[in-house]
Order: C-alpha cells, then sequence, then structure tokens
C-alpha cells in the first residue's frame, strides 16, 4: 500500500507551506484531541466519589464514560459524511460547542444528584465528540502530506495520550475543591479549543463538488471491498487497543483506592499517570520516526503487540507488588504507542480527500465503542477474578497480533 498516492496537490506553494507547518497550526491540532480526552479520563479517579455521593453502583458509574463513548461511536461516520460533503472546520466547531455546553449541564446533574441528568448530559455530549478528533485526523490527511502527515498524526496521537497523563492528575486536584468539579473545568478546555481551530488552522479549499450520498457510500463500499482485507483489520486493531487501555485505566482507578494500597487523590492521578507518560512518549517518537517507511512500521506494529500481549500476560501472576504491576501496564502503554501512529498513518493516508472523513471516523468510531466497552466489562471481570480478567485481555492482544501479522503488510 502506498501512503498518499492520491494526494498530490494541486498548488505547490500552498503544497509547500503546508508541508512545513506552523507551531501553531500543530497546537491547535493537538489541542482537539486533548480535549476530547479530558471529557473522559478526568472523570475516571472521581468515579468511586460519584458512585458514593449519589448513591450508585460501580456499573452505573461505569455509564459515565461508557455512554458517552457509545453514542460518539454510533454518530461518528453521520459526522464523516459531513465533513466530507462539506468542510471539515464546519463539523468540527459546532461539535466543540455542543460537547462544551453538553459538560455545563452534566455539572449541574451531578449538583442536583440527579443520575439521569447526569447520563443525559454525557450522551449529548458524546454528539459532539463524534466530530471533533475523528475529523481532525482527516484534516491533517488534507493539509500535511508524506512524512509530514505522519509526524503531524503521531502528534494527535501524542496529545490523546497527554490527555491521558493529565487527566487523572487534574481531575484529581479538582475533587479537592469537590467531587464534580471536572464536569465544570471542562467547557473551559472546550473554549480554548474552539479559539485554536477558528483563529489556528487554515483548511485548504475542496477540489471537487460534493457528491451525492448514493455515488458516495458506493465509493465507500468500493474502498472497502478492495482494501477491507487490511483496512477493517486495522480497524478492529484500534478498537481492542483502546479498549485493553480504557479498562485497564479503569481498573487501576478502583483498586488503588483498595486495601492494601489504599491511594487516593492525586497520588492515584500521579500513579495512574505513569503508564500513560510511556504511551505518550513513545507515540510522539513513533509518529516522527515511520513517515511512509511501510516496512518500519509492520516492525514496531508487531513488536507494540507482543509487548503488550506479553505484559497483560505475566499480569496474570505478578499483581501483589504494585510496583512490577505499573511497570507492566507501562510496558503494555509502550506498545500501544507502537501501534496507534502506525494505524493512524497507514488509514489516513489510504484514501482521497473525498472519502477520507468517513474512512478515518468509521476508523474511530470502533475506537470509540472499544473505549465504551471498556470500564463495564473490566468491572464485570473484576467481579469474577484478577486472573480470569487478565488471562482474558492478554489473550484477546494474542489475537490482534495475529491479526496484524497476518493482515496487515504495509509496501516497503
Amino acid at each position: 500500500m502506498n501512503f498518499y498516492e492520491h494526494d498530490e496537490p494541486s498548488n505547490s506553494k500552498e503544497s509547500s507551506s503546508n508541508e512545513k507547518g506552523s507551531v501553531w497550526q500543530y497546537l491547535a491540532f493537538a489541542s482537539i484531541p486533548l480535549v476530547l480526552v479530558l471529557g473522559n479520563s478526568m472523570l475516571v479517579p472521581v468515579l468511586p466519589d460519584m458512585q458514593d455521593k449519589m448513591g450508585i453502583s460501580r456499573f452505573q458509574s461505569s455509564l459515565v464514560i461508557t455512554l458517552f463513548s457509545l453514542t460518539a461511536g454510533i454518530i461518528i461516520p453521520v459526522s464523516g459524511y459531513f465533513s466530507d460533503r462539506f468542510t471539515r472546520k464546519a463539523v468540527i466547531i459546532p461539535s466543540l460547542i455542543v460537547y462544551g455546553a453538553a459538560g455545563v449541564l452534566a455539572g449541574l446533574g451531578a449538583v442536583w444528584g440527579s443520575f439521569p441528568i447526569l447520563i443525559a448530559a454525557r450522551a449529548i455530549q458524546g454528539l459532539g465528540a463524534a466530530g471533533t478528533a475523528p475529523i481532525a485526523m482527516a484534516l491533517v490527511g488534507d493539509i500535511y502530506k508524506g512524512p509530514q502527515a505522519s509526524k503531524a498524526l503521531g502528534l494527535i496521537e501524542a496529545s490523546n495520550g497527554i490527555g491521558k497523563v493529565v487527566s487523572p492528575i487534574l481531575g484529581s486536584l479538582l475533587a479537592l475543591i469537590t467531587w464534580f468539579a471536572p464536569f465544570f473545568a471542562f467547557p473551559i478546555f472546550c473554549l480554548l479549543a474552539l479559539l485554536a481551530v477558528i483563529f489556528m488552522i487554515k483548511e485548504p479549499a475542496k477540489e471537487k463538488e460534493a457528491q451525492s450520498l448514493k455515488p458516495y457510500l458506493k465509493q465507500i463500499a468500493s474502498i472497502l471491498k478492495s482494501k477491507g482485507h487490511w483496512l477493517l483489520p486495522a480497524f478492529f486493531a484500534g478498537s481492542i487497543t483502546l479498549f485493553i487501555l480504557f479498562g485497564v485505566l479503569f481498573y487501576l482507578s478502583q483498586i488503588l483506592e483498595e486495601k492494601p494500597y489504599n491511594i487516593e487523590g492525586v497520588r492515584k492521578g500521579l500513579v495512574l499517570a505513569i503508564p500513560l507518560l510511556c504511551l505518550v512518549i513513545t507515540s510522539y517518537t513513533t509518529g516522527a520516526k515511520i513517515k511512509q517507511n511501510g516496512k518500519l512500521m509492520r516492525w514496531l506494529m508487531n513488536i507494540g503487540l507482543i509487548l503488550m500481549t506479553v505484559s497483560l500476560a505475566l499480569a496474570i501472576f505478578l499483581n501483589g507488588n504494585l510496583y512490577v504491576f505499573i511497570g507492566l501496564l507501562s510496558l503494555s502503554g509502550i506498545g500501544t504507542g507502537l501501534l496507534l501512529p502506525c494505524l493512524n498513518t497507514m488509514i489516513t493516508g489510504s484514501v482521497e480527500r473525498e472519502q477520507r472523513g468517513m474512512i478515518t471516523s468509521l476508523y474511530n468510531s470502533l475506537r470509540f465503542i472499544g473505549v465504551a466497552f471498556g470500564p463495564p466489562l473490566f468491572g464485570w471481570l473484576m467481579s469474577i477474578s484478577h486472573i480470569t480478567l487478565f488471562t482474558t485481555v492478554s489473550a484477546l492482544a494474542l489475537a490482534m497480533l495475529a491479526l496484524v501479522f497476518f493482515f496487515i503488510k504495509p509496501q516497503t
């Protein structure tokens, strides 16, 4: 597969300028996945407090993450279609507005002690989230080409990881004020991202007139038919990776507050941040190094999945020592950081601009669904046993390794 083979720019001067990229534009792109992650991960540390204050079960608290992600996962393909038909920013900007406003409503639901209002607001936030980071990924593919695109996509994945690193700490700090403070802090970050998108990102003009729905869907079907042998495994690899990542975060957040650890508040946020920091550093480095080297991407994806499988399998037996356990989860984070930027680069560069929004949206839709099912399924597996939980997820990682090894073979 030859990445970005479709995207020969018509205006060489404009392309050259975009290839170089501005620091401000990079920061604007980074703010979109960052704000997306903050809206979810910042709540992970307060879930036990939410259970206590609102009188809800562990399963109900997990729905705060799950319903948001599930709604986003369902709506993302619709956002992708609109971004292909109109423009990327025409979808991203109103999505950020809805995302932030629903955060205020969720905060009010928490203040009033109304779980139905809180859950409804989180679903509305999911609607807004559908038009943020997934569409930003397509916009990166529109603006940057070749090695610069893989670098920008690596930055987006790293920003996603930075959000995961910062959010537990930030959520824990805000919870010192009151447990529902993270809900009200989030809209401020949305506003900053909104301003960055409006003023710092220059979207290239569309070169072709938008197609009507029927021929557009035929083209998408044709792409999936011709490239589905590797696209679909790539989609599922991203989904399972995020399922494991968010499930492990949920698991770690729960056990740290229990005996014998008794780690709460900011200390818990710092512990949660350790494996995520490994993910961030690896994601950014991977995105900067892979460029269009298909052979390197294949090696890194398989090494990343081997690291995930081995570390999760060892966690079955080595959970008694917290330091060793965090080390294993950090190793899994490194594996995730090797895998995701490669998948992002391959998927984003595999199609033309006119279909890129839908293809990246289908990919991100499955990623969101993975995030949605992580916390509740991990919570259920926790109720059985630690061994059952990590046996299951290590087997999933092994199955994903086989899928990637046999079906995803980028050309040199």
